[in-house]
């Protein structure tokens, strides 16, 4: 075994995004010996992707807007599958955190009474969105990463983690990792630990999302004994660039249509008209006149279809492609150079405007965007008690993107963010009173740190197999083409029979070179995750038998009441077996309907209410 570099600490976070920064300062507020790991280098966290702002009820631009009508609006957008406690919480805290960040430093754009300012995005009843331009999650990182750092924060950086390790009580005693550059093994050992890894969209072919989603946390989480909830939960976010190719994916964010930007077909037609849902039919403008009149004066009107939630918008888009009306690059076209001025365009949304201008070519100010679904986010995650982040297996809490729950079957825009405040605190919280409450000593076992650097560096050692990348590859196909925007039953078992046959393709990967500096070698350690998340987002997407949210099935294309009662929990029923590249088989998922948590009847009643 090659020579490891060990540290013990009392509380260890991997991820360095909005959730695993604020968890970190809330542990060393408290006096835990804190480490931070990140996949990349500290702030180029996917967080800073999330432009168009930090959804939270404050009030600052109408009053009548409050927790209710958040925690309302955020339920209905995940189609009633959403934990309602972690909804509830995340609604009455988000204000107080967005307060905390401009105490810390954060730069929002200001009202004309020097409020923080608050934008439209699609699905949420006010204009409730605290922003910085088209800029909002690089704030944010920004002011995190200072406070974190000004308060000691050990962080390492450019470190992949393996695996997470239990102690003989089954207790998540630390991990197992290695520095991404020159292949330097460490492990570490804490009294807790968080994850808050980010997303998963490296499986899928067309994604906004950066090369560190590979679903590690997801993966890690589940060998280790914990549940995932709702994996078939996967947001398209309607509006990715698909043309020019040098920025295909690439998010272009919510912002430009709450600031004015339309959709339009190859017909020139504005055509989300024709798809407003019954739900949101009676707060949703039906003719040009009607929407526009929302834009020109908020305080009259009904909102634009537009700002519908991403799952109807994403849908729609769909709809247009195939009946034959989209772009020439199989999108459609986003317009605002046609709505707003070109000062008002480069002042709104300059992260916008500069991207495209010199990635692209493309002046948003003067023409539209092609755009089209793009994988972005997974509702699905680490199924976590709501008050502490705590996962099922002890010893271990997940905030943000890697957890579930919060989001149910859709994620409506700027909840990510206050999301990643709300639920990073608290596993911040939630860890420290699990060290606190853990006694005596953390140790490993050298074996099974031994093993799985075994396993690690084993396609290194390894002659005449496949390259990752072209398993990498098919894998994205396979999930683009089968595992979808639109699904059906058959293609979802040709794409867990696809899936296995690239788990045996993967087991024999052999990487030229030495250990350092090596990418090839890099991606053959990030297949296990990929191909662990995709069996279960394939799997979970078999069992439910209905379209929900980020979930559509052609061949069940409406809710089913009954599954709308329930969770797809996920869980390794074989932990033992081993796997490809020593995790435990990613074929022994098992996966079954549990049911959600009741709402309480105060709560219920928000929803008669608002009907």
């Amino acid at each position: 075994m090659p020579d490891i570099e060990t540290h013990d600490f009392d509380i260890l976070i991997i991820g360095a995004g909005g959730a695993g920064l604020r968890a970190a300062i809330e542990a060393q507020a408290k006096g835990m010996r804190t480490a931070l790991v990140c996949k990349s280098l500290l702030g180029k966290a996917h967080t800073v992707m999330a432009e168009g702002g930090v959804a939270a009820a404050m009030g600052n631009v109408y009053s009548e807007d409050n927790w209710k009508v958040h925690f309302r609006d955020t339920m209905r957008g995940g189609k009633m599958l959403n934990n309602w406690r972690m909804a509830q919480l995340h609604a009455q805290e988000s204000p107080d955190r967005v307060r905390e960040l401009e105490e810390w430093g954060a730069l929002f754009d200001r009202t004309k009474d020097g409020l923080i300012l608050q934008r439209d995005f699609g699905g949420h009843r006010y204009a409730r969105l605290a922003h910085v331009g088209d800029r909002t999650g690089l704030e944010i990182i920004r002011t995190l990463q200072q406070k974190a750092v000004a308060d000691g924060l050990k962080v390492f950086m450019e470190v992949k983690v393996l695996r997470l390790l239990r102690d003989a009580d089954g207790v998540v005693s630390g991990a197992v990792a290695y520095r991404r550059p020159t292949g330097e093994f460490l492990s570490f050992s804490a009294k807790a630990v968080v994850l808050a890894t980010g997303g998963v969209g490296k499986s899928w072919m067309y994604t906004s999302n950066s090369w560190e989603s590979t679903g590690d946390g997801h993966a890690m989480a589940l060998w280790a004994g914990a549940d995932l909830i709702d994996m078939e939960c996967v947001q398209f976010h309607p509006t990715g660039m698909v043309w020019p190719l040098s920025v295909r994916g690439i998010l272009v964010t919510e912002g430009v249509r709450g600031d004015g930007g339309v959709l339009r077909n190859s017909d020139g037609k504005r055509f989300m008209f024709g798809y407003i849902p019954p739900m949101f039919a009676a707060e949703t403008a039906d003719s040009e006149e009607e929407a526009d009149k929302w834009y020109d004066d908020h305080t009259a009107g009904r909102r634009p279809p537009e700002l519908l939630p991403r799952d109807e918008v994403a849908r729609s888009i769909n709809s247009e492609v195939k009946a034959g009306r989209g772009s020439p690059h199989g999108g459609v076209f986003l317009d605002i150079a046609s709505r707003r001025t070109p000062e008002d365009i480069r002042r709104r949304l300059p992260s916008m405007y500069h991207q495209f201008k010199e990635l692209a070519g493309v002046d948003i100010t003067a023409e539209p965007m092609e755009v089209g679904p793009t994988c972005h986010y997974i509702m699905g995650g680490v199924r976590v008690d709501a008050d502490s982040t705590a996962a099922t297996v002890p010893g271990l809490f997940a905030a943000g993107e890697v957890a579930g729950g919060m989001h149910g079957s859709n994620r409506l825009g700027g909840n990510s963010l206050s999301d990643l405040l709300v639920f990073g605190r608290r596993a911040g919280e939630g860890a420290v009173a699990f060290a606190e409450g853990r006694t005596g000593s953390v140790s490993l076992d050298e074996a099974e740190v031994a093993a799985i650097i075994d396993a690690a560096v084993a396609p290194l050692q390894r002659e005449g197999g496949e390259n990752p990348y072209a398993v990498h590859q098919d894998l994205q196909r396979t999930m683009q083409s089968l595992v979808g925007i639109i699904r059906t039953g058959s293609e979802l078992e040709e794409a867990l029979g696809a899936i296995e046959e690239l788990e045996e393709r993967a087991s024999a990967v052999s990487v030229g070179g030495g250990i350092a500096y090596n990418p090839g070698w890099n991606m053959a350690t990030d297949l296990p995750s990929m191909l662990t998340v995709s069996r279960a987002v394939a799997q979970g997407a078999i069992n439910r038998k209905e379209s929900r949210g980020g979930h559509t099935r052609d061949d069940f294309p409406t809710p089913d009441a009954e599954m709308g009662k329930v969770n797809f929990v996920q869980r390794i029923e074989q932990p033992d077996a081993a796997g490809v590249l020593g995790t435990p088989s990613v074929r022994t998922i098992g996966v079954g309907p549990e049911p959600l948590p009741v709402m309480p009847d105060e709560l219920a009643a928000l929803f008669e209410e608002a009907h």
